[in-house]
């Protein structure tokens, strides 16, 4: 199962009930594991006034370096520090290195963590893996901003559960081998080759694909494609040219190329205060894909498979 938590919804400048840029993605497998996506200023707070433990996060995804969703790192790096971390933390972004050097320079305190920065391609169109586990693996791609920017997609691996009905009609039986079958897709068992899909049943992995900030661009049609879950700047209800965001109906299509499941849209200009401009933009946004719901601080999504 996987709970998204939409720690920061606004765009640019925070109000009152919207935060800045963060979505804490809670992936339960054999344990509980919280990936962080963005950071923006407050994110910490959000966290605690959301259950999340900021200590379990080992890893963390930056779409770019604008300081709506990369602020926060700072004060929550130093307050895993004052809480005397241990583990090591995965800083992933355009450009990592470099800024998250900067970061751990400012100020005077001594890390008593290792925090490793590791660099995002930013430029081209091809889709590359930057993590994986036994469970998942993250994807990125550049998309269309006004600094370097990249989109993610975490993507939770294929299961095989054993038929043990078909099982018995190939005349085989339990054992050791069948780890070796899960794993590799092949195995062979009293000498006879046996292949996963004989005697198994597939169960697709989740995926959930997050823009970041961008322009329409076909990068991001390209990443989010088959997603259970699209999360999408929307940030202007009708397009602004003068900016490097996707305004609601944009969004919208790219779901619908997409042929995602469900759109969420993020990101959202503090321009739209009240319930009727929520309205008007979720309104507007079905018109073109029926399944979208617009983000609110702490609003929770889950996945099931």
């Amino acid at each position: 199962m996987i709970e998204i938590t939409f720690l920061g919804t606004v765009s640019g400048i925070p109000t009152t009930k919207r935060n800045h840029s963060a979505i804490a993605l809670d992936y339960y497998s054999d344990e509980r594991e919280t990936l962080l996506f963005d950071c923006g200023e407050g994110t910490q707070k959000q966290l605690m006034l959301s259950g999340i433990s900021f200590m379990q996060i080992d890893k963390i995804f930056i779409s770019h370096w604008h300081a709506d969703h990369f602020a926060g790192l700072i004060p929550l790096i130093q307050t895993m520090n004052l809480e005397r971390r241990k583990n090591e933390l995965k800083i992933f972004g355009p450009e990592a290195e470099k800024f998250v050097s900067n970061i751990l320079d400012l100020g005077y305190f001594g890390c008593r963590f290792p925090v490793t920065a590791i660099n995002v391609p930013f430029e081209g169109s091809d889709i590359v893996k930057i993590d994986e586990t036994e469970q998942y693996e993250i994807t990125t791609i550049p998309v269309y901003h006004t600094v370097p920017t990249v989109a993610y997609c975490f993507e939770e691996k294929d299961t095989w559960t054993i038929d043990l009905k078909k099982l018995k009609e190939a005349g085989l039986k339990r054992g050791y081998w069948l780890k070796k079958l899960k794993r590799d897709g092949i195995a062979t068992y009293k000498g006879k080759k046996v292949k996963i899909e004989d005697i198994a049943n597939k169960k697709a992995g989740l995926k959930v694909a997050y823009s970041g900030d961008t322009r329409p661009c076909k990068n991001m049609v390209k990443i989010a494609k088959g997603s259970d879950l699209l999360i999408h700047d929307g940030t202007f209800l009708e397009e602004d040219e003068g900016k490097a965001h996707a305004d609601v109906k944009q969004a919208a299509k790219i779901a619908n190329d997409a042929k995602v499941k469900q759109l969420v849209l993020t990101h959202l200009s503090r321009r739209y205060a009240t319930k009727a401009d929520i309205d008007e933009i979720r309104t507007t946004a079905k018109k073109v894909f029926p399944n979208t719901k617009v983000a609110y601080d702490f609003m929770r999504v889950k996945l099931k498979n």
